[in-house]
């Protein structure tokens, strides 16, 4: 279980986060949607604590953490949040001096000190489950935007997270390229990998998550089940939202 409660987060005076609190039970897929400059990255950082909360509570599993402001937390507090995450980023991140192999490997050689060979094993293994086995010695410069993807939601798979963060996985990519993530991350959402992600992409998020969040200036606007956020919303903002985006992408309202 994944649990937020009443979140704040600022940057100097701006309020980017206002009293957000959610719960993301095991094995759920939760899609944070919403226009741009609403949250939801934001959000999504503040979980594995790239960005620290200006105040509130994280809590994944037995560890949690209360935010305030001056409160100093201390780095293995920290940690204890952030390694049960993964982190999947927009533009992939992976290391140009790293092979395919090498950039799943590096968390669990460098971080969790395995053995190379047993970090080897567990790398070919994911790559094999996102379908990347056969390019595990290529270089990312020679991968397309969608395999390189693939790689990097193998590296955040790499240390048996609690939960997988996806932030924007699919906007760097053509459609083409975007339906092999989407691909991936359904293989991942059937098999009950607990997931959160803040997509603009309705197509991922209605067809994986089976929860939504729609956020808009750092509030919760509208919470629900995938699908009736998407065909009965109860918001009106919600429902212009949706609209909106559908007709971009040339779907039906």
């Amino acid at each position: 279980m994944i649990e937020l409660s009443h979140i704040e987060k600022r940057f100097g005076d701006a309020v980017i986060l206002k009293d957000i609190s959610l719960r993301f039970p095991e094995g759920s897929v939760t899609a944070l949607v919403g226009p741009s400059g609403g949250g939801k990255s934001t959000l999504l950082r503040c979980i594995n604590l790239l960005e620290i909360p200006t105040n509130g509570s994280v809590a994944i599993g037995e560890a949690k953490l209360d935010f305030a402001p001056g409160r100093k937390v201390g780095w293995q507090k920290l940690q204890a949040i952030r390694r049960q995450t993964g982190m999947v980023f927009q533009n992939f991140q992976l290391f140009p001096h790293r092979t395919a192999i090498e950039n799943v490997m590096e968390g669990l050689v460098t971080v969790l000190k395995w053995p190379r060979e047993k970090a080897r094993a567990r790398a070919m293994e994911l790559l094999t489950k996102v379908g990347m086995a056969h390019k595990a010695d290529a270089w990312p410069a020679t991968l397309s935007g969608g395999q390189q993807q693939r790689v990097a939601i193998a590296r955040a798979l790499a240390p048996s997270p609690r939960v997988l963060l996806c932030d924007e996985p699919t906007s760097a990519l053509d459609p083409e390229l975007s339906a092999e993530v989407v691909d991936v991350l359904g293989r991942l959402a059937t098999e009950g990998t607990t997931m959160v992600m803040a997509t603009h992409d309705l197509r991922l998020a209605s067809r994986i998550a089976n929860h939504v969040v729609f956020l808009e200036s750092g509030n919760v606007v509208e919470s629900g089940s995938a699908e009736a956020i998407f065909s009965r919303p109860q918001h009106e903002r919600t429902r212009q939202f949706v609209s909106s985006i559908n007709a971009a992408h040339g779907l039906e309202a």
